[in-house]
């Protein structure tokens, strides 16, 4: 059993590939650092899984972004992984909300997935208006309208893990027969959290796809890792610009850059302010993230 990780496989006699994830220390790492509510932790749980299971088959020093923005409850959702299977995300939503269903908290909301890679300029975005009962079913649009690849996506998430399964049909392949489509998406959609408690494996995958062969890849270490370093908080700080730096680090004695990703906090000084602006020094990037 591999735990906060995911196994890639395909089925040998359809065109079809797949993937596994499950996701519990790593997960609960991102979730405590927020008290967030039960129904909004979930729905950040099922985006912290599906990330990975997106990012999985990019090319390398790619990344994908899963942003739920608009909703009438939950106001804003954001989750990002790597192809190396890093992840990091946060939600913001009203105060005391009730123990309600994706549906209610992204009402009249958008979901868009954008996709870069290190080696090109510009990054790709699919946006769809939310329209589903879950995360998986809006995510199964945008694959369906915006990527054109029929997926069939599962997720779970609780207070001590999140997981899911997602399939797809290969691009360029035959499609498979209905029939046989249908049954593997029946078959995804009976994943529960219990399955995943212990881990992901060759042997649970074999325990949901009984009558397929399947050819399982090796597990994937996945993990929460923010990507803030003092030098991002720092040319966050020159967009501020000079003044209105040396005014709340004189007020405070220092100004404190806090990530909302992960809460690392960085303190500048009124000496390191003065440095941040020292002639010919440029900045690096033009965001903190």
């Amino acid at each position: 059993m591999h735990k906060n990780a995911l196994i890639p496989f395909v089925f040998e006699s359809l065109p079809v590939r797949g993937a596994i994830v499950q996701l519990d220390d790593e997960w609960r790492k991102l979730h405590e650092l927020n008290p967030y509510a039960p129904s909004v932790r979930d729905v950040l749980g099922h985006a912290a899984a599906a990330t990975p299971l997106i990012a999985q088959s990019m090319k390398a020093g790619s990344s994908v972004t899963l942003q739920l923005t608009g909703g009438e409850a939950l106001s804003m959702l954001i989750m990002q992984a790597t192809s190396e299977l890093d992840f990091r995300g946060l939600a913001t939503a009203a105060a005391d909300l009730p123990d309600t269903g994706f549906a209610e908290l992204a009402a009249g909301g958008r979901c868009a997935i954008t996709v870069e890679n290190e080696n090109t300029d510009r990054p790709y975005q699919g946006i769809v208006a939310v329209t589903g009962e879950s995360l998986a079913a809006n995510l199964e649009t945008y694959f369906l309208r915006s990527a054109q690849v029929p997926s069939y996506l599962s997720l779970v998430a609780n207070e001590s893990l999140c997981g899911g399964i997602l399939l797809q049909q290969m691009p360029g392949e035959q499609e498979p027969h209905g029939d046989d489509w249908r049954r593997l998406g029946f078959l995804a959609e009976t994943l529960r959290s219990e399955d995943l408690e212990h881990g992901v494996s060759t042997e649970l995958l074999g325990k949901f796809f009984a009558e397929d062969d399947l050819r399982v890849f090796d597990a994937r270490p996945a993990r929460f890792k923010c990507r803030c370093s003092r030098s991002r908080a720092a040319n966050a700080l020159r967009l501020l610009g000079p003044e209105e730096c040396q005014l709340t680090a004189q007020d405070e004695e220092q100004l404190v850059v806090t990530c909302e990703y992960c809460g690392n906090r960085e303190a500048f000084d009124p000496v390191d302010i003065a440095a941040l602006f020292t002639e010919g020094q440029a900045p690096e990037s033009s965001a903190i993230h």
